[in-house]
């Protein structure tokens, strides 16, 4: 009982910001680590079927770096990270794909259901969502305005990808029909290629064309 007066209490407290913001979309960057304590998630779900329901559209973009480096430690495989930035050959673009783009967005899909959402899974892959190109140490570094000269030069990172353009077309499809759709941080360019793409940069850049 106590906790249906705190969250009413919520509620009426967030009144004024329910009406301003009705109708608005909201993109919401669920990180890996949040993933991992299991109260923590079921109160993420139903916060954000709480925001659908009082008129807002969320959009989840998720991670899922620890749940990667377990992935890859039981296969056997050597996390590298550069500058903060996992290096990407094809062997973990592979786990990173399975792991965001089908267990970790699977697992979100069904718990948003579960609490009375209606949400669906995609990746930057789907739809023409999202063009990507390779991220250079250059690139990187002068998005953190920070000088990140390490010796080696302007190395890549592998499969490591920034977001060229967005069509929010198919968001914007599943928002009309009133779905939550939940975005795994997948992309691929022009000629196919699969990048594994910093969750941040993603949400930041879904944000922007929605």
């Amino acid at each position: 009982m106590n906790r249906l007066i705190k969250k009413a209490n919520v509620l009426i407290e967030a009144l004024p910001y329910i009406r301003t913001f009705k109708g608005k979309t909201i993109v919401i960057k669920y990180g890996g680590h949040a993933m991992s304590d299991a109260p923590l998630k079921e109160r993420f779900a139903q916060d954000v079927v709480l925001l659908k329901y009082v008129g807002l559209n969320p959009v989840i973009v998720h991670g899922g770096g620890p749940q990667i480096d377990k992935m890859l430690q039981r296969v056997g495989i050597e996390a590298k990270f550069r500058h903060g930035v996992r290096v990407t050959d094809e062997a973990t673009m592979e786990i990173v794909e399975m792991v965001l783009a089908g267990k970790i967005n699977m697992e979100i899909v069904d718990l948003l259901n579960r609490h009375g959402g209606l949400a669906v899974g995609l990746s930057g892959k789907d739809g023409g969502l999202m063009l990507s190109r390779p991220l250079t140490a250059k690139a990187w570094a002068a998005s953190l305005e920070k000088d990140l000269d390490d010796g080696e030069g302007d190395e890549d990172f592998g499969l490591v990808g920034e977001v060229q353009s967005i069509d929010p077309t198919l968001v914007r499809k599943l928002q009309q029909d009133n779905y939550i759709p939940v975005i795994a941080p997948i992309g691929t360019d022009r000629e196919g290629n699969t990048y594994n793409i910093n969750a941040d940069l993603v949400a930041g850049a879904m944000a922007g064309s929605l």
